[in-house]
């Protein structure tokens, strides 16, 4: 049985709050913004390319994996309006993206699975059906190590992403599955035998399913939007479970610093649409992505109101 007083306090923030009104004065003095430079003290594209190898993993000798299939959220062991409350958010953000999104009934291939013990639920998952986490097929998961972590320590929100090489010209896997057998039963081939170099391969990622659990204690100091905003960020993309993003304004430090965000950053958003912005195999180099993101940020940043400090731009 979930924690009552948590349970309530994600019931009671359901709805979005008004963000803090801040003192210009009391903004950090590092985080200025001068055209293209960006508030970190570091130049915008540079920047830009140190989030994006914080913020992601990908399977190893593949590229960040993103949906392309319908997405259907399912949210298990909450009640209600809080359970739908997250699915509407991250449903939300997901047609923001361009994806389709299940209709009700749908068969959650996001699952998000609310806990007393989120190790212990992990634990449990792992044991009642291991195939669902460990398919076997190259590329597919992040491997053994990573899903012992998955099931162990006292992280608050803990996720284990599942992707497909694709090849992107049949739309067929392009990775033989432990298992599966062709038309005679024999055991299937790869669809292809090389990859290709990295700007031009033809194999693509997609994103198979993601399961996420959340213990209810260690999310219950969060509002509503922090925590489906959080939760959208780590079901959407393939988020770094030890990523350090402390030196980033991102939704995904606000576990750890509940202050510092109502909900995903202008970082956070410019992040999500350079992943889903083209569907052509750049995404087997982050330098690519990280270059979309920096163009973006400047795009905004650029568009919003500079400090009163900063010196008036020249005729």
């Amino acid at each position: 049985m979930l924690a009552a007083t948590a349970l309530a306090a994600l019931l009671a923030t359901a709805m979005p709050q008004d963000p803090p009104v801040q003192d210009p004065a009391a903004q950090d003095p590092t985080e200025t913004r001068v055209e293209d430079i960006v508030v970190l003290g570091r130049p915008l594209d540079e920047a830009a390319r140190d989030f994006v190898y914080s913020l992601t993993v990908p399977a190893r000798g593949r590229g960040l994996a993103r949906w392309r299939d319908t997405v259907c959220v399912g949210v298990v062991n909450l009640r209600g309006e809080a359970a739908q409350y997250l699915v509407d958010v991250i449903s939300t953000r997901a047609e923001d993206l361009g994806l389709e999104i299940g209709a009700p009934g749908c068969s959650p291939n996001v699952i998000i699975t609310f806990a007393d013990d989120g190790a212990g639920m992990a634990r449990a998952m792992v044991e009642a059906e291991p195939a669902a986490f460990r398919v076997g097929g190259s590329g597919m998961d992040l491997g053994r190590a990573a899903l012992q972590r998955f099931q162990e320590g006292d992280a608050p929100v803990r996720w284990w992403h599942m992707a497909l090489p694709i090849n992107s010209e049949t739309g067929r896997i392009a990775v033989r599955i432990p298992g599966e057998t062709d038309n005679e039963g024999n055991p299937s081939a790869p669809t292809l035998s090389t990859f290709g170099s990295l700007l031009t391969t033809i194999v693509r990622d997609d994103l198979n399913k993601v399961i996420v659990v959340v213990d209810v204690d260690g999310v219950s100091h969060l509002t509503g939007p922090q925590l489906a905003d959080y939760l959208a960020m780590v079901a959407l993309a393939q988020i770094d479970p030890r990523g350090d993003t402390s030196g980033f304004p991102t939704v995904l430090n606000v576990i750890d610093d509940p202050a510092s965000v109502n909900g995903m950053t202008d970082w956070d958003l410019a992040f999500l649409r350079g992943l889903y912005r083209d569907d052509r195999a750049l995404r087997r180099n982050p330098a690519v992505l990280a270059s979309g993101i920096a163009s973006d940020l400047a795009r905004t940043l650029k568009a919003e109101p500079v400090n009163d400090d900063a010196e008036p731009a020249s005729d």
